[in-house]
């Protein structure tokens, strides 16, 4: 049985609390303590440009599913987004990504600032983009924790449940996401036949899903006024939220290599010039012959390859069934994920999340 919701109900209600989040981000208050300007432009760089918000809002639409008033966790969905986007500032600096949402990453955009406005050499310019960069994650992350300090009193959360989420996000959360981020690096160069998919998937789960596991734990909670870890509703949602989170970079996985590159905002084909061993990569390979795997093996981690080169790699990606491979394990995620959602009554928002959940690999940017 369903509420009726649709999903052009599901896109307003996700563009409600994107607006929402972004309204307590760029409050005052916050934007004024942050100096000097190019940290203060840096560390809002990346939500000017825009951005989906799928963190806040499977954090919001759980936090009603229990039954919860939204309004308390707007400063959580808050941080998260805040949190989010740290990571993806220094993700940048570790992926040499030079394109982020449509424009320049940060570390990028101070490059070119500090030559066009600050006569920086070449060598200078490059090392101020990526300073900025640092400091400006790192100001990101103590802003999220801060919002989080303040959650008794801005959104009258018990006390003990703002603890925990502070105390999950920068000990579990964040040890699983670098150790996850650590394997992306390291698997790059590690040999295609000593990394299994098990390692993959691993990897995402740590990297992708754990975020998304927090925003679901963390919007029941509040729901629930509990920091109850083994309150069976909580575990549900966290367990759905995570599934759903792996699904969405398996998803990203297939648009980094066959996506629209100005629909997505950043450039298509890093992936493989970054060498990154994805299920897309591992089911090619799996399915390859000798002189395939040498063809393929010849681009993957070359950063110098051309467009030839990728269209080539691209091409065989596809022809030995990676992308339909990871396809299909994206959407088994999510069908396994969405069995949790049995564990609370149906409503406005179980509909929401089961849209947001289907949303996340059908998605094309």
């Amino acid at each position: 049985m369903t509420t009726g919701v649709t999903y052009d109900d599901f896109v307003a209600a996700l563009d409600e609390r994107k607006r929402v989040v972004y309204e307590y981000l760029y409050r005052d208050r916050h934007s004024t303590r942050f100096q000097p300007a190019h940290i203060r432009e840096a560390i809002y760089s990346y939500m000017d440009a825009g951005g989906k918000s799928l963190r806040p809002a499977v954090l919001l639409f759980a936090c009603g599913a229990v039954g919860g008033d939204e309004s308390r966790a707007v400063p959580v969905a808050a941080a998260i987004e805040i949190f989010h986007t740290w990571t993806l500032v220094h993700d940048d600096v570790i992926d040499r990504d030079t394109k982020r949402r449509g424009g320049p990453t940060v570390h990028e955009e101070f490059r070119q600032r500090a030559v066009d406005e600050l006569g920086y050499e070449a060598a200078e310019a490059q090392h101020y983009g990526l300073s900025i960069a640092i400091l400006a994650g790192d100001m990101q992350q103590g802003w999220a924790v801060s919002i989080l300090s303040r959650l008794a009193e801005e959104g009258g959360v018990d006390p003990r449940v703002a603890l925990y989420l502070i105390h999950d996000a920068e000990m579990r959360v964040l040890s699983l996401l670098i150790d996850g981020e650590m394997r992306d690096v390291q698997f790059s160069k590690t040999d295609i036949t000593d990394i299994d998919e098990d390692d993959v998937i691993s990897m995402l789960t740590k990297k992708t899903g754990v975020l998304y596991e927090y925003a679901g734990k963390a919007g029941s909670m509040i729901g629930l006024d509990t920091c109850d870890e083994s309150n069976p509703v909580i575990r549900a949602i966290s367990a759905f939220a995570s599934g759903c989170g792996t699904a969405f970079q398996l998803q990203d996985d297939i648009l980094g290599v066959v996506g629209d590159e100005e629909a997505l905002g950043k450039p298509v084909g890093s992936d493989i010039r970054e060498g990154k061993r994805t299920t897309i990569v591992l089911q090619a390979y799996r399915n390859a012959t000798e002189a395939q795997r040498a063809r393929l093996t010849a681009v993957l981690g070359n950063a110098s390859a051309g467009a030839d080169d990728l269209a080539m790699a691209t091409e065989m990606l596809r022809d030995l069934g990676g992308i339909d491979y990871t396809a299909d394990l994206a959407r088994s995620y999510v069908e396994s994920a969405m069995a949790h959602l049995d564990a609370i009554p149906p409503s406005r928002y179980r509909d929401l999340l089961g849209f947001w959940a289907d949303y996340m690999v059908n998605r094309e940017f």
